[in-house]
């Protein structure tokens, strides 16, 4: 791997101009798809296999040309204290706002609250439900005009009118105020940690041309693939952070073998051998992750995870070919001042080529006491006070997760600055809590002879179940076999009590359809929530199962160690589940949520463990390959397990942590968003880096190593001669004549670190 790579690097190198215009050429390809592409489809959500899809998918067959999850608009008048909605001009203002809605384009119908008795018990608010014949994505510019004309024509007569529903809901993703905060974070991070504005700004340079290319792409493919705005946004998310962090490595590294007396061509080699060795097994663990995903069994989810992965392995791609071939444009402009001028490469050693080389003589003379060194040396000291400290904090930071709650959060969660969050709270407030989100039944009736008596029945049984208060008027389709009604709950859609109802409703269901020939199924907003968080649950364990397996035998290559892989997943499982507790104590129990701007709390959305558990797993192990693969490098060159340790943090600490905060700036840039999605992953996310970057990776993993010893290293022989040899510390490049780009034959590693 490391001579393969070296041999990229240099190519890279001395075909610069070739490298360049090869991947201008594919972001200019990308880009002219991503404008001639047809726009992508509004398919909406689906999710095989529950009880709310099938009951969805009947709706869709039986009652053609209605789309069961549509768009739709459920407009709110609220008359002035004292008044009510259905008395004189107030009337007059709500049957003018519904005919003109009734005529607009792409509307299919608009209901008279009047008639449909959508009247609250104190007769001061009705509502009018609005139904299109496209869905949200796909509603013209002018059918929007036409609702946000008519609400505003009833508001100039002195009501109150707010929208609720999917017809507001244009689908955009981010404004930019995400990308730009993460990107200024990360420049200064880069400026701070490197001392040169060349080596900050070619890491955010080749990261944004990468996030191009993965973008474009996705637009370009979004319409045949059916993707949706928050698969970008994820691939956007991920592409950016991961794009800077490899390039962050790679230029790191060639500084560093240009201190050490390289010329450029061959320090760009070794980077792309060593660092580069780390980059490509660090984002396939990262890819593993998120192709993972599509063991869930979630359309949407699988889309996201393989267009985020796309995204990952194009800033791979980069690091090794494109930051290579920038660099031999300006070999010297990355440097230090002081490097520039010389003195780093005096003080470096030999300036040779790197053959025969010792760890002792790897490091330069200016890196020897650094806060790594330093920070490695005080944790080797005490390393079981530091084991049992981050260990226990980072339990009690997980224990909120015991009180977790699945859902999806909807227009309750925004802020009340939205017309849709006012809607749904001038409705809770008129006709209770439950309103927002009623439960649909579709009762199933093909081959019944009377179905119209069945449906009473089955309605009739169904209003008598503790915890609903009112049933709507059944609606057949034209074959009369199949019929639609609503049952309002008394709680709200995200109450754990809505939960047990449903549950309840359907565990019931043999003795509600008993005698009438018919079987009904339950869906909705709320029911399909609702399943969607049972799927998820017995998700999360075969695919957590699936992920560590394959990333451990990953790792097992890597580090050609037994208990090194092992202790990288046990770390990763403290740290995604303290993220979570402190997802939950902020979006569920709501400490801290007003300074997030989440103005309120409830469940946690469905697929956020799937999120963290998948992607977090990924991330952490990029920092577990750089850091401890500059350990074991040191380790096969002959270090004490200690020194080990010491010279991996004399390496890769500082760039490891400016890494990290990197990351953490992206993902905490997307808690700006007004999306609650968005905001609770951007969140998570940059929860979950910050604690595996700093707590584990920089304070469990020495302690651990430093009370292992030279147990850390131990592969059983057998397995060892079993395991191919992917050289990713680049033990091959140190033992290579000087010049060439193979090892010489015969040679053997400079230490047996698989002992039995």
């Amino acid at each position: 791997m490391a001579i393969f790579l070296h041999r990229v690097g240099r190519i890279a190198f001395r075909h610069r101009w070739y490298v360049v215009l090869v991947w201008a050429a594919v972001l200019a390809l990308a880009g002219f798809g991503a404008l001639s592409a047809p726009k992508a489809s509004d398919e909406g959500f689906s999710m095989p296999g529950i009880e709310s899809q099938k009951a969805f998918d009947l709706m869709e067959q039986r009652f053609p040309g209605t789309a069961a999850d549509g768009a739709s608009a459920r407009v709110v008048f609220v008359a002035p204290d004292g008044e009510r909605i259905d008395a004189g001009g107030n009337r007059r203002a709500v049957e003018a706002a519904v005919a003109s809605l009734a005529e607009g384009p792409q509307a299919v119908s608009a209901s008279d609250p009047f008639r449909a008795k959508a009247l609250s018990q104190d007769g001061r608010t009705a509502y009018a439900t609005v139904t299109y014949e496209a869905g949200p994505k796909d509603l013209t510019a002018a059918a929007r005009d036409r609702l946000k004309g008519a609400v505003e024509d009833a508001r100039g007569a002195g009501l109150t009118v707010e929208v609720g529903g999917k017809a507001l809901d244009e689908g955009g993703g981010p404004g930019g105020t995400a990308e730009a905060t993460g990107v200024a974070v990360a420049a200064l991070v880069l400026l701070v940690t490197f001392g040169s504005l060349a080596a900050a700004g070619l890491p955010l340079l080749t990261a944004l041309i990468g996030v191009g290319v993965s973008l474009a792409s996705i637009l370009t493919l979004a319409h045949a693939l059916h993707l949706s705005a928050t698969t970008s946004i994820l691939a956007m998310m991920l592409g950016l952070a991961v794009g800077i962090d490899y390039a962050l490595f790679v230029v790191s590294r060639y500084r560093e073998e240009r201190s050490r007396g390289h010329e450029p061509r061959e320090a760009a080699a070794v980077a792309a051998g060593t660092a580069g060795s780390a980059v490509v097994f660090a984002g396939l663990t990262v890819v593993i992750a998120l192709a993972g995903l599509s063991v869930v069994g979630i359309p949407m989810l699988t889309k996201m995870g393989l267009a985020a992965s796309g995204a990952v392995t194009v800033a791979v791609l980069i690091a090794l070919t494109l930051v290579p071939a920038l660099l031999g444009f300006w070999p010297n402009a990355v440097l230090t001042r002081r490097a520039r001028a010389g003195r780093a490469g005096r003080a470096g050693g030999t300036g040779g080529t790197g053959g025969g080389r010792s760890a002792r003589d790897d490091a330069p003379k200016d890196a020897t006491e650094g806060w790594g060194t330093r920070w490695a040396r005080f944790v080797l000291r005490r390393p079981l006070p530091v084991l049992l400290l981050g260990v226990v904090g980072l339990g009690a930071l997980a224990l909120p997760m015991t009180d977790l709650r699945l859902g999806n959060p909807g227009d309750e969660a925004k802020p009340v600055s939205t017309t849709e969050r006012r809607a749904y709270d001038a409705l809770a407030e008129a006709f209770g809590p439950g309103f927002n989100g009623p439960l649909t039944i579709v009762v199933d009736a093909r081959g019944t002879k009377d179905a119209k008596d069945a449906v009473r029945t089955v309605a009739r049984r169904i209003g008598d179940t503790g915890g609903i208060v009112s049933v709507s008027p059944a609606r057949f389709n034209e074959a009369g076999d199949t019929a639609v009604f609503q049952a309002v709950p008394s709680t709200a859609p995200t109450d754990e009590r809505t939960k047990d109802l449903v549950t309840s409703i359907r565990e019931e269901r043999p003795e509600i359809v008993s005698g009438t020939g018919v079987t009904f199924a339950v869906t909705g907003t709320t029911a399909l929530d609702i399943d969607i968080a049972g799927k998820v649950q017995s998700a999360l364990v075969p695919y957590l199962t699936v992920v560590v397996g394959l990333a451990v035998i990953l790792l097992l290559l890597v580090f050609r160690s037994l208990l090194v892989p092992l202790k990288a997943a046990a770390g990763y499982l403290l740290s995604v589940l303290a993220s979570l507790g402190v997802v939950v104590l902020v979006f569920q129990q709501g400490h801290g949520a007003g300074l997030l701007g989440a103005e309120h709390t409830g469940p946690i959305m469905s697929l956020m463990p799937i999120f963290l558990v998948g992607i977090v797993f990924g991330l952490a192990m990029d920092y577990e390959v750089f850091l401890v693969s500059r350990m074991r490098e040191a380790y096969v060159h002959g270090r004490t397990p200690g020194e080990s340790v010491t010279e991996g943090f004399r390496h890769s600490a500082r760039v490891v942590a400016a890494a990290a905060l990197i990351m953490v700036a992206v993902f905490a840039g997307f808690v700006s968003e007004d999306d609650s999605m968005i905001k609770m992953i951007g969140f998570g996310l940059a929860s979950a880096v910050l604690l595996d970057a700093f707590v584990v990776r920089m304070a469990l993993v020495p302690a651990v190593l430093a009370l292992l010893g030279h147990r850390a290293w131990w592969l059983p022989a057998r397995l060892d001669r079993l395991l191919p040899r992917v050289d990713v510390e680049g033990e091959a490049l140190h033992r290579r004549p000087a010049g060439t780009d193979t090892p010489p034959s015969g040679t053997v590693a400079p230490r047996e670190v698989s002992r039995t």
